[in-house]
């Protein structure tokens, strides 16, 4: 997108003169980033008090970070009361933060939390739903936000062959890998098991560790393969682990693990899609791609 940067000397007359610029060449709507703080200071409440006077916005969201806890709090409260605030930004909320801040905010204030940032990356930002943060507060999950989640990530076309490969027992490391690639889209996975019902209870009583660096290892040892050695991991030999191995910079052990939970998950998928095709499971529609 276009970016007005102007000279960088005055803020309010940078922010004048984007507007005038957007206006002039028909765009919109524009977005002022003004300057961070770590604190509060009376410079920085006479320099945004003035650029909202002279660029008069429709919205000034201040954006916190959830994983300050209580003191996000009081900035929100000394902002809505030096600026006023029109609304909130919660950003790290797929931290370990639970979201507490987010009452609190709005009890302080009686300004609405309207978006939420769940990760680092562009389509990490949400709309903020009240209810659906409570139920991450108090554990219950978030499965209306996980279904929306998995719906923009999984196209429906290749959801339904992805299935008709698992019942026909096709289902390869080449599919393997184009899957992960998809759930990576959809955010971090401790993120995702917090949005399962019952997932955090069971990590209290049982600690359970996702470390990211090992699915991005898996993604490297996949990506040294060969497509053919994907669709036919049986034809993997010694020789060609060694080469895998130095290929993605990972160890020959690491590479007979992956191939052998490949191989066990695999077996496991055909089992479900066997009791299913003789009706012991049940065929619920939901989010694409998955049955339970």
């Amino acid at each position: 997108m276009p970016v007005f940067r102007g000279d960088g000397k005055d803020a309010v007359g940078v922010a004048r003169a984007a507007v005038e610029r957007a206006k002039s060449e028909g765009l919109g709507p524009v977005i002022i980033d003004t300057a961070g703080r770590t604190h509060i200071d009376e410079e920085l409440m006479a320099e945004l008090s003035s650029m909202k006077d002279k660029v008069r916005p429709q919205e000034v969201l201040l954006v916190l970070d959830a994983m300050t806890g209580q003191d996000a709090v009081n900035v929100a409260s000394e902002f809505d009361e030096a600026i006023g605030i029109t609304g909130v930004v919660l950003t790290k909320l797929d931290g370990d933060a639970r979201g507490g801040a987010a009452l609190s905010v709005r009890e302080v204030t009686g300004k609405p939390i309207k978006l939420a940032g769940v990760g680092e990356k562009l389509d990490a930002l949400e709309v903020f739903h009240p209810d659906r943060m409570a139920s991450r507060i108090l554990g219950m999950g978030d499965v209306q936000t996980l279904i929306e989640q998995a719906e923009s990530a999984f196209d429906e076309k290749e959801a339904a062959d992805l299935e008709r490969r698992l019942r026909e027992r096709r289902f390869d490391l080449n599919d393997f890998m184009r899957e992960m690639e998809r759930l990576g889209k959809m955010g971090s996975l401790d993120h995702l098991l917090a949005m399962i019902p019952g997932v955090q209870a069971l990590r209290q009583q049982i600690p359970m560790e996702i470390d990211p660096k090992r699915l991005r290892h898996m993604m490297a040892i996949m990506q040294s393969m060969s497509p053919d050695e994907r669709a036919n991991p049986d034809m993997i030999d010694g020789s060609r682990r060694r080469r895998i191995a130095r290929g993605s910079g990972r160890t020959r052990q690491e590479v007979n693990f992956l191939l052998k939970q490949f191989k066990q998950m695999r077996g496991m998928l055909g089992q479900f899609a066997d009791a299913e095709a003789k009706g012991r499971l049940p065929r619920q529609a939901g989010i694409p791609g998955f049955r339970t």
